[in-house]
């Protein structure tokens, strides 16, 4: 009789399911339906289309990965579009001169020390990571116009495009393959590494964090070199996709990637974060922009809907921090 009791106890104290902490699969599933069922004489069924969602998302959901670690430690960065564009640049100018390994270096390392530069100013000369990353997103974006005075730089290079383009392990395309690769990495390293719990400790309340012993300068430090990183990375998956390195790659890309990270269900004010969340939330933008050009929307009905996603994204953002 005893145990029943407990039981009946345990039983009606379980937590009700609230459905804000699965917004953006429920989100997602529901938009698939509806551009399934209005689209599908459209061809959005399609393997092809399909496959070209997923090949116009990965550059923005490789970013967010990275990002969501920036914002779960209450930072933001905004400079992640202008970094891509660069490093497409510095990737293509570099395979030029030393073939695909020095390319990748290229690329990687402008995204690397870009990002380096932001984490010192935020964590040693203590500016706001919303000003520093403004500030960079635009002298960033003015190197890329300057360094091949706005001329686009063409990748002759057949290894680059099939690695970081137009290549696919069978059916599955690279930018897929890198897409879940990334996705995966940032998903064990945020729930099941020391780092991931510094992390979220820190945007969760970093003096608490730093009492406990938490070297959250650090740990800042490392998120934006890895956001750099990632932008440099998503820049290679511009140049290889469109073989050529441009300025104009990127651009927007940071207003899209924080909505993924907000809609995900990262908590735009840190302490909560999740990579797989943040996949899902670029996936729908995609689909959402994807179903939008199919039915013949322009360019500006386009615009209005990804602000109104935005807006929202934030809305659910701050919820989430008042509960």
């Amino acid at each position: 009789m005893q145990s029943k009791v407990i039981n009946t106890t345990t039983a009606t104290k379980r937590p009700a399911f609230d459905w804000q902490n699965y917004i953006v699969y429920i989100a997602f599933i529901g938009v698939f339906i509806i551009f399934s069922i209005t689209l599908y004489d459209y061809g959005f069924l399609s393997t092809n289309n399909l496959l070209n969602i997923v090949r116009q998302t990965a550059m923005i959901s490789i970013m967010a990965v990275a990002v969501t670690f920036v914002i779960s430690t209450a930072e933001i960065d905004l400079s992640v579009g202008s970094i891509a564009a660069l490093s497409s640049l510095t990737a293509a100018l570099a395979i030029q001169s030393f073939g695909t390994v020095g390319g990748i270096l290229a690329g990687l390392g402008t995204g690397a020390i870009i990002g380096l530069i932001n984490g010192l100013l935020v964590t040693k000369v203590l500016i706001p990571s919303f000003l520093v990353t403004l500030g960079m997103m635009i002298i960033v974006k003015g190197i890329a116009m300057w360094v091949t005075g706005t001329a686009p730089v063409p990748i002759l290079n057949d290894a680059f495009i099939f690695l970081f383009g137009s290549g696919s392990l069978g059916p599955i395309p690279m930018l897929f393959v890198w897409t879940i690769l990334i996705a995966v990495i940032g998903h064990i390293i945020l729930r099941k590494t020391t780092f991931g719990r510094q992390t979220l400790a820190t945007g969760g309340n970093e003096s608490a964090a730093r009492f406990s012993g938490i070297n959250t300068a650090r740990v800042k430090l490392i998120a934006l070199v890895s956001s750099g990183m990632m932008a440099g990375f998503a820049g290679m998956l511009y140049a290889g996709r469109l073989e050529a390195g441009r300025f104009t790659f990127g651009e927007g890309a940071e207003l899209s990637v924080i909505a993924a990270v907000i809609l995900g269900g990262t908590s735009l004010f840190g302490g909560v974060g999740t990579v797989v969340g943040t996949i899902f939330g670029s996936i729908l933008i995609g689909t959402i922009n994807n179903g939008l050009i199919i039915m013949g929307l322009d360019v500006s009905q386009q615009m209005m809907v990804s602000g109104l996603i935005i807006i929202l994204a934030v809305a659910f953002g701050r919820k989430a921090k008042k509960r």
